[in-house]
């Protein structure tokens, strides 16, 4: 008899963006001449970067020739973007990151959730509450059930303290989502001396990373004394180059960074997860990978920046706006998301469904990132100019009448 896994059974009927689009296409059935505008999920708006489009004609040009035909490639990522990730994005930071240390997938979103593949199931995790609630799902997925939530609220302006316990596992994604707010290099490398000293692993989302404006905000992880031994690096395109519906990331497993087998033995990261892509994923597409490359040049850069400071742009017209309509409020500087509590009175659910209905705004519910996220609301920035100031102005308004 063929049995289910039934750590999936363990999971909430419905992930979190499923139900905010199940709510928003029963008001537009509902309310079919509704004007709505979406702030809700983390979606890009902006067109590819005209660079990307570019490289991407030219692979498919190379796909089209026997002579420049590619199948398969490396399971781990093609060398021209491994090393110019390697150049750009660390040494040219003073980070040295080598090539055989970065693996290219089709996003962090994958390989968040496949990295758990190298690591037992009865480790205890530690999960920020608020946070992106993927941590908690494969952690779940993988049978992991000594879950360690680490709360982290207004009172402490979301900065999440040291855990008073062992915890092996420990996801921390900053800048943060969903509350924006971000740890300074002096509150990181308290996280990775605890990790050093614990003898734990920092699995590090960095996708927001290109959002940095203040200085003491470290832009990788690796900037911190010792972080090579505990932890591992996410990044992403989707959010700095529109790469949502491309599909192209990559991770970072330092050949230091190491687990421990049942005698205590160090196990190292580095050829695990080789091993690990090379049997389950078949890379990334060729045609992606050369997109991402295309970013890597001056006129990347350039066109990179065009397409952030479009989105901080929304991130102040929201921030703002809120602030004038007498919200408490978070983030918006560092990332590309604003947090705000909702009025007394309301659940996160509840005012979701109020500024659905009324102002036709879709948002998403705190809550769904956690119990610490109930009574806020996080924003999206990855409207367009328009849609966000229209959207503002609704809920302005609204608040007047309230």
């Amino acid at each position: 008899m063929i049995r289910v896994n039934e750590n999936f059974l363990n999971l909430k009927d419905n992930y979190l963006f499923t139900e905010i689009a199940k709510r928003t296409n029963h008001f537009k059935e509902m309310n079919p001449d509704a004007n709505i505008i979406k702030l809700g999920i983390g979606d890009v708006t902006l067109p590819l970067p005209s660079c990307v489009i570019d490289a991407m004609h030219s692979a498919v040009d190379d796909l089209s020739n026997k002579d420049s035909f590619k199948g398969y490639g490396p399971e781990i990522g093609y060398d021209f973007l491994r090393e110019k990730i390697s150049k750009w994005d660390y040494k040219k930071n003073s980070i040295m990151i080598d090539k055989d240390e970065i693996f290219i997938s089709d996003g962090i979103a994958s390989d968040i959730g496949n990295f758990g593949d190298l690591l037992s199931e009865n480790i205890s995790v530690g999960i920020a509450n608020p946070v992106y609630p993927e941590y908690l799902d494969v952690s779940l997925m993988s049978g992991r059930v000594n879950i360690v939530y680490i709360p982290f609220s207004a009172e402490n302006n979301f900065t999440p303290s040291l855990p008073t316990r062992n915890i092996d596992l420990i996801y921390i994604c900053m800048p943060n989502n969903p509350t924006g707010t971000a740890l300074t290099k002096t509150e990181l490398k308290r996280w990775v001396d605890y990790a050093i000293k614990e003898k734990s692993l920092i699995l590090f989302d960095n996708a927001y990373e290109k959002y940095i404006e203040e200085d003491d905000i470290p832009h990788s992880i690796y900037e911190i004394d010792g972080a090579k031994k505990v932890a591992i690096e996410f990044r992403s395109y989707s959010k700095n180059a529109g790469f949502t519906g491309v599909r192209c990331g990559y991770t970072v497993v330092p050949r230091e960074v190491c687990a421990y087998d049942l005698s205590d033995k160090e196990i190292k990261l580095n050829s695990l997860w080789n091993r690990r892509q090379c049997t389950k994923f078949n890379g990334a597409s060729y045609i992606s990978q050369k997109g991402a490359e295309a970013l890597y040049t001056e006129k990347g850069q350039k066109q990179i920046s065009e397409s952030i400071n479009y989105y901080k742009y929304n991130c102040k017209i929201m921030r703002e706006s809120l602030i004038q309509a007498g919200y408490e409020t978070y983030g918006g500087v560092n990332s590309p998301y604003v947090w705000f509590k909702v009025p007394i009175g309301y659940t996160s659910w509840e005012y979701f469904d109020l500024l659905l209905n009324k102002v036709n705004v879709v948002t998403t519910p705190g809550s769904g990132f956690g119990t610490e996220g109930e009574g806020y609301i996080r924003l999206s920035a990855f409207g367009t100019h328009e849609s966000t100031i229209e959207a503002m102005e609704r809920i302005k308004n609204f608040v007047k009448k309230i």
